[in-house]
Formats: structure tokens, sequence, C-alpha cells
């Protein structure tokens, strides 16, 4: 078999086996726009689908990492739930809402009911200041768990200026004290 073969072979392979072609995309092209949305509608058979942006931590706290591709493959899966497709108009929403931004679902765990409500996060980019977030959003009323602890879940968006699509960057969470409650590393060249 033919070397360039061998190459187009692999590239299938990733396409169709949901793996990460390359890295995180923070602005789509048409066909990374296409492949999201049938990834999407392929996904409804697997409970997993979003196993690329999922990271969890020590304590069994997690992070989904949402990059535009992410969002739109989201949106594809539920539309396809509904025996829908996505309209071009909510493609463009969408797109354009997560265009240039990094968006981090965290889940978070607390002692008491109000843990979370004062809680910081800053981007850390290896020989860069910490990163502030544009956009913060922590839970006010966390689910309350069979433990007695509480499920904290947090949105924090940070702008991707200067952020390279093959880096590594880390999301620290710390509280109104300073001291870190969460830390999660993440490898943008493991998601899309």
């Amino acid at each position: 078999m033919r070397r360039g073969s061998l190459i187009s072979i692999a590239f299938l392979s990733c396409v169709f086996a949901g793996a990460p072609l390359s890295a995180a995309s923070f602005s789509l092209t048409p066909r990374e726009t296409e492949e999201a949305i049938r990834f999407g509608q392929r996904s409804v058979v697997s409970e997993d689908f979003d196993r690329e942006w999922k990271i969890a931590n020590a304590s069994g706290e997690s992070l989904t990492v949402v990059t535009p591709f992410f969002r739109l493959v989201q949106a594809s899966r539920n539309a396809t739930f509904k025996s829908e497709t996505l309209k071009p108009q909510e493609i463009d929403s969408l797109l354009r809402e997560h265009q240039g931004k990094l968006f981090f679902w965290a889940s978070l765990r607390g002692r008491q009911a109000d843990f979370s409500r004062w809680y910081r996060a800053v981007l850390l980019v290896l020989g860069r200041d910490e990163i502030k977030p544009s956009f913060v959003q922590n839970e006010r009323t966390p689910l309350r768990q069979e433990d007695g602890r509480f499920l904290s879940r947090s949105v924090y968006v940070f702008p991707t200026d200067g952020l390279a699509p093959k880096g590594r960057v880390t999301l620290v969470v710390r509280d109104k004290d300073e001291h870190e409650v969460a830390k999660f590393p993440i490898d943008l060249s493991a998601v899309r």
C-alpha cells in the first residue's frame, strides 16, 4: 500500500472514529462546521460522545471544555434527538456566541450551600500572566448530594486571544480568600 493511501486511511479513521483531528478550534471553518454537525448527528448512539471534552480532577470534580466545535456537536445532537436539523440561523447564532471564546463548565463540590458564590477562576498559560475570565457564573443554588455535600455548576468564559490551539493551559478556581479550591490541567491539542 502506498504512503498516500495510508495517510488517507488514518485521516478517515480519525474523522469516523470521532478522534480529534488536530487541536482546539476557536473559530470554525465551513468544513469544521459540517463535521461538528455530522459528529453530533452520529453521537445519538453513544453515551460518552463528549469524553474528548471532559476532564476530572483528583477530587472527583469535573470540567467540560466547551469549544465552538463541541457546542455545535451538542446542539446537533439535541436536534437529532428531536428528529430535527439545525437551521442555518441557529448555527450562525451559536458560532457567533462562541467565536473567540473558550467556555468551561465546572462541576465543583463543597460543604455549604453557598460555597461557590465567590469563586474566581483564572487561566494559567506558560510564560504569560494569569488570564481573567470575561464572564463568570457561579451557581447560587447547588444540588445537595447523597453524601451531604453540595454540587455547584459554574461557567467560566475566557478570550482566546493569544491562546495556542495546541497549547496547554490550567484552569485554577480560587475562593474569596485566594485559596486554590480546584485545578484542571487542559491539553488543547486533545479537543476540537
